[in-house]
C-alpha cells in the first residue's frame, strides 16, 4: 500500500483575467476550484493510474471536508486528522495581457501537538514495505522537525519514505535513508546554501543527497524537464513543448506518475518519460492531467543516460 501525507492541504481557486489592475474590480474570464495539496494531488494521480492509496494529513472546517469528500468520491480512502479552523484556500491568477501567473498562498490552520501526535500514531501503524509520501508545506504549529521524526519512524519500521518538501530539515532526514527525495532547483540550492546555475552543479549537489543517505533523487527542472538518479545511474529527460496554463500540481504529477510507473513495473527510463509527460500535461491545462495527451507528449521526450 502507498500512503500520502498532506499536512497543509488547500482548495485552489484558479482564475483567468485579461488584465489585473490595482484598485478596480477585475472581472475573470473563467474560474475553477480544485481540491489540492501536494500529497492530495499525488493520491489523485495514483488513483488515475489504478493504484490504490490512502490519503492522510490534517483537515479543518468546510474546506477540509470538501477535500475529504473529493477523495472519497474518487474511491480514494482518506484518513485525515480533523483540527480546528479552516483548511486554506489558495488563489492562482493567470493574466492574459501579461502572459504571467500570480500566486497567493495562505498559511493554513493551527495544528496543535495533540493532533500531530495523532498523525504520527497513524504513520506508526503503516506496515513494513509500504510506501509513505510526505509532501508540501507545514501548517502553523508544526515545526519542520516533524519531518525528521517521521523519517525516524519510517527507518525503524522499514517504510519506504518519499519526501517532497522545501524545508532545510530534509537534509537532517538523510541519516534515515529515505527512499526518494524530489527537490526542485531552488530547493536544492537552499539546502546546500549555494547558488546553482548550471546543470553540472545541480547534478553535483543532487549526488550529495545520494551519498548522504537518500536512495533515489528525482530533480524537477520545471520547463527544462527532470533528472533522476540513484547510486547506479543518472537519467536526464527534456520537457515537451506546449502552452503553459498553470504550474500548480505539475511537480506533484511528476512525482506521483514516477512512483506509480515504478509500482507498475516500468523501467526507470520509461517511468521518467511518462512522469515528465504527465507533469507537462498538468502544466498545459487547468487542474491535474487526465492522461489523455501524455502519450503524444511522451513522444517529444528523450531520456539520456548521463556520462554515456
Amino acid at each position: 500500500m502507498i500512503y500520502t501525507v498532506t499536512m497543509n492541504p488547500a482548495i485552489d481557486l484558479f482564475c483567468q483575467t485579461k488584465n489585473l489592475i490595482p484598485k478596480v474590480v477585475n472581472r475573470t474570464l473563467n474560474d475553477d476550484i480544485q481540491p489540492n495539496g501536494k500529497g492530495v494531488n499525488i493520491s489523485f494521480i495514483l488513483n488515475l493510474l489504478g493504484i490504490e492509496n490512502v490519503a492522510q494529513g490534517f483537515s479543518a472546517g468546510f474546506t477540509g471536508t470538501f477535500i475529504q469528500e473529493a477523495l472519497t468520491e474518487r474511491n480514494i480512502q482518506e484518513d485525515f486528522v480533523r483540527v480546528d479552523g479552516v483548511t486554506r484556500i489558495n488563489v492562482f491568477i493567470n493574466v492574459e495581457s501579461e502572459k504571467t501567473e500570480y500566486k497567493v498562498v495562505n498559511p493554513g490552520p493551527y495544528v496543535d501537538e495533540q493532533a500531530q501526535a495523532e498523525l504520527l500514531k497513524k504513520i506508526k501503524q503503516i506496515e513494513a514495505g509500504d510506501m509513505l509520501c510526505v509532501s508540501g508545506s507545514l501548517p502553523r504549529g508544526c515545526q519542520p522537525d516533524i519531518l525528521v521524526e517521521i523519517s525516524k519512524i519510517c527507518h525503524a519500521q522499514g517504510i519506504k519514505l518519499v519526501l517532497d518538501s522545501s524545508y532545510r530539515e530534509v537534509i537532517d532526514c538523510l541519516a534515515y535513508q529515505p527512499y526518494l527525495l524530489k527537490p526542485n532547483e531552488e530547493e536544492l540550492s537552499e539546502w546546500f546554501g549555494t547558488p546553482l546555475s548550471t546543470e553540472e552543479e545541480l547534478i553535483h549537489y543532487a549526488k550529495k543527497l545520494i551519498s548522504q543517505g537518500s536512495r533515489q533523487v528525482l530533480l524537477s527542472l520545471g520547463g527544462e524537464g527532470a533528472i533522476f538518479m540513484d547510486n547506479q545511474i543518472i537519467l536526464r529527460g527534456n520537457a515537451p513543448k506546449g502552452k503553459l496554463v498553470n504550474t500548480a500540481g505539475a511537480g506533484d504529477t511528476l512525482l506521483g506518475t514516477f512512483l506509480g510507473c515504478q509500482l507498475k513495473g516500468l523501467s526507470k527510463e520509461d517511468s521518467l518519460r511518462q512522469a515528465i509527460a504527465a507533469g507537462s500535461s498538468t502544466a498545459f491545462q487547468e487542474g491535474l492531467t487526465d492522461f489523455s495527451d501524455t502519450e503524444d507528449l511522451a513522444k517529444q521526450i528523450t531520456i539520456k543516460r548521463m556520462g554515456e
